[in-house]
């Protein structure tokens, strides 16, 4: 018998395993000697408590889940870390996963959280059916969604209006002289992809400027792809040209800007640029990148509040809750006044 169970301590000490756990779990009323012999013989063994069986007494597990499309980009983990910085201090564990932006990947993940019963999920998804979420929200486990928007009604997101964003990078390029300007965009099965090309496309809408295909790009938010994407560009310049280019992930930016320089072109002298997400700002210590930015520390402290208030013992219901937050351009150096 493991020396270290309540079962062989009770059996050394001449007691039943009931009277042992009740003093584990301080509901013994006992005869004090009685309960400082347990504590002792506990000490004694380094016993430790099963974390996971008091876990289904209480129907809780003090866990949040986080799931993540690429837990390496800095918006996310700042995210991440704001809403540990709300949710530590009354008692609960966050558990990260990547999905390296795979739908099959992750459903898995979903399914092992689901039944670890995490008591939360927090879900930055790429599967915009939320199929695979539904079973957190039909058993009312508090489902927060960012970035993307799954087509679910009644669900949580915090996010920002994406939508703006991309009015925002095609206007700030409108006011320095561009009239031509390239989007490499990420996946619109996605809200994030959608609503971003939405706003490119309403900017030059509202500028007069005809909308040309031939100047918009789809990538999968990986660098290999904004690389991709800006060579497809450039090899159509002739027919096509283009003096800026918007680009809307953070490792598409730098795929694109890897490409223009791979063609010993200059940024901004020959195409300026517009990135999103850049939180390292000097790109190969060469110059400082013009970005979108979200504000993710906001994001993910309201993240972290929301849950406890779901999480509460006086707070059941879990009306849905939209916040929508501001985009901002922060000015570089990669974009050039015509």
């Amino acid at each position: 018998m493991n020396k270290g169970t309540l079962k062989y301590i009770a059996k050394e000490l001449g007691l039943s395993a009931s009277t042992v756990s009740r003093v584990v779990n301080g509901k013994y009323e006992g005869n004090e000697k009685t309960k400082q012999r347990v504590l002792d013989a506990l000490e004694k063994h380094s016993y430790i408590p099963n974390e996971v069986a008091r876990s289904l007494q209480k129907s809780s597990t003090e866990t949040i889940a986080v799931v993540l499309p690429d837990i390496s980009e800095t918006f996310f983990g700042t995210i991440v870390k704001e809403i540990e910085n709300e949710v530590s201090d009354s008692g609960y564990m966050l558990i990260l996963a990547d999905t390296h932006e795979k739908a099959e990947k992750e459903r898995k993940y979903l399914d092992i959280l689901y039944k670890r019963r995490v008591d939360a999920l927090v879900l930055a998804t790429i599967d915009s059916s939320g199929d695979a979420v539904s079973k957190f929200i039909a058993n009312d486990i508090p489902v927060v969604f960012i970035d993307n928007i799954p087509k679910l009604d009644g669900i949580s997101a915090i996010t920002i209006d994406n939508k703006k964003a991309g009015q925002i990078a095609v206007d700030y390029l409108l006011s320095c002289g561009h009239r031509q300007i390239a989007t490499i965009i990420g996946s619109t099965s996605e809200t994030t992809g959608a609503d971003r090309l939405a706003g490119y496309c309403s900017a030059l809408s509202d500028n007069n400027i005809e909308k040309n295909d031939s100047l918009i790009k789809f990538g999968d938010y990986k660098l290999d792809s904004g690389y991709k994407a800006m060579c497809e560009l450039l090899d159509n310049r002739n027919k096509a040209p283009f003096t800026a280019v918007f680009v809307t992930s953070e490792q598409m930016t730098y795929g694109a800007l890897r490409a223009i320089r791979d063609r010993s072109l200059n940024v901004p002298d020959d195409i300026s640029v517009i990135g999103f997400d850049i939180h390292n700002l000097k790109d190969d210590r060469r110059q400082m990148i013009t970005t979108i930015r979200q504000p993710e520390d906001v994001i993910g402290k309201n993240v972290g509040e929301l849950l406890l208030k779901y999480l509460s013992e006086n707070d059941t219901a879990k009306e849905e809750t939209r916040i929508f937050l501001e985009p901002f351009l922060q000015k570089g150096d990669t974009v050039k006044k015509l």
